[in-house]
């Protein structure tokens, strides 16, 4: 019991603000505060409240309106006179130092973004020397240029034409602005040693997979919490740590996987997500470069997820940045088992939506899509996994043949014992 008290007592309550635009109707707006209050659950915090406004745009200097702030404030300081403390306002886009210095000013609470929250579950997750490198850089990356939102607290010298008053300081530099172009220099210099450590790790990376052997290299990729780790541990036999929360893979987990006569390594990669942090993608460049130089990549897509049409669009972009848009792929839609629809009254005559479409008529439809190219399988279920490995052994044969033609490292085949 004591335990669960002190749980309690250290989670932070987070709200959440987020706009409604031209380009993002109230719909998409709440879906993606559904994920950013995902990803507040994840970092350890649970969400008291949502704040929306519509507009054309953010607002340069607020991001929000100053009612809106206006109206933020008060619920905040309400909340304090109730004696529940609002631990954290977060905004579900990233919001520049100007932005971060009003809204602090006028909030007077801990103000995050949604890149500081990904980064702060990126570092929560980091577990190996090379995450931790590649987190670390992307902060540093992210803080540069907000560093004076960092030294708003100090006293700064005025003065004027030299001396005495008015609005000129040349010549006469603060405390505040000497550290920070102190602190300026030593980010830059750690930033300088970290890129040397990623160069390094990279060039071990390389050599561990030129070591690998005349194998066919396929990586799982697709938005993060679509059970690509699960997927993992049932084709490898292994125990990838999976986990129904984000990002709960950072490192790269290559297994080698033996699907009837014909050996493949197989490599577990890094969620995506919308909005993904420039930041992070160039950080993590050398656990990236899996998919990078995989041979096939197998899309793992969560299918009972509401969004996931735009979720297969977000990752699709994402490879394509990567310069990867062009590899042999294939799309693994999981999680059938959670599939939920509503079927329509016969005497509705209105046009059917997302909602109604049945899971035959989906998978039919992105069948005819995809020329065949994809499959349907729950992977926690076990449902429809040996077609899984069917496709994957013609696939991965097939490529095997194409890269290694004179290799003869196929296996004999055998048939797997059944184990009590």
């Amino acid at each position: 019991m004591k335990d669960f008290v002190i749980s309690e007592a250290q989670a932070e309550t987070a709200v959440l603000v987020g706009l409604i635009t031209q380009t993002q109707n109230e719909r998409k707006t709440q879906e993606y505060l559904d994920e950013l209050e995902f990803l507040a659950h994840t970092a350890g915090a649970v969400t008291v409240k949502r704040f929306t406004q519509r507009v054309n745009g953010p607002n340069s200097v607020t991001y929000v309106g100053k009612g809106k702030l206006d109206e933020i404030r008060a619920y905040i300081e309400a909340e304090e006179e109730a004696e529940r403390e609002i631990g954290m306002v977060i905004f579900d886009d990233e919001l520049s130092a100007k932005q971060l210095r009003n809204i602090e000013k006028e909030l007077k609470v801990k103000i995050l973004d949604r890149t500081s929250l990904i980064l702060d579950i990126f570092a929560m997750r980091a577990q190996t020397a090379n995450a931790k490198t590649q987190v670390e850089l992307a902060q540093y990356r992210y803080m540069l240029p907000r560093l004076q939102r960092l030294w708003t607290h100090l006293e700064r010298q005025g003065g004027g034409s030299g001396s005495g008053g008015g609005k000129g300081s040349v010549g006469l530099r603060g405390p505040g602005e000497t550290q920070l172009e102190m602190d300026r220099r030593i980010i830059l210099n750690r930033m300088s040693l970290l890129k040397q450590r990623l160069a390094e790790i990279d060039r071990q990376k390389t050599t561990q997979r030129s070591n690998r052997g005349r194998m066919v290299r396929v990586a799982l990729v697709g938005y993060t919490n679509v059970g690509k780790s699960t997927l993992m541990n049932l084709l490898s036999k292994s125990e990838v740590f999976a986990e129904n929360k984000l990002f709960a893979t950072l490192d790269t987990t290559v297994r080698k996987v033996i699907i009837d006569n014909l050996p493949f390594l197989l490599s577990d990669t890094v969620g995506f997500i919308r909005k993904l942090p420039t930041d992070l993608i160039e950080s993590f460049k050398s656990t990236l470069d899996e998919v990078r130089e995989a041979d096939l990549l197998l899309h793992v897509v969560d299918m009972a997820h509401p969004d996931f049409e735009e979720q297969i669009q977000v990752v699709e972009q994402t490879l394509a940045d990567l310069g990867c848009s062009d590899k042999p792929s294939m799309i693994v839609f999981n999680k059938i088992d959670a599939y939920r629809w509503v079927e329509k009254e016969e005497d509705d005559l209105t046009p059917p939506t997302r909602e109604n479409v049945s899971l035959s008529e989906l998978m039919n439809t992105w069948m005819a899509r995809r020329n065949d190219n994809c499959i349907f399988i729950s992977a926690r279920e076990k449902t429809n996994i040996d077609g899984l490995r069917k496709v994957l052994y013609d696939k991965v044969r097939e490529l095997h043949v194409q890269k290694y033609p004179y290799n003869d490292f196929l296996f004999d085949k055998y048939e797997e014992e059944e184990t009590e």
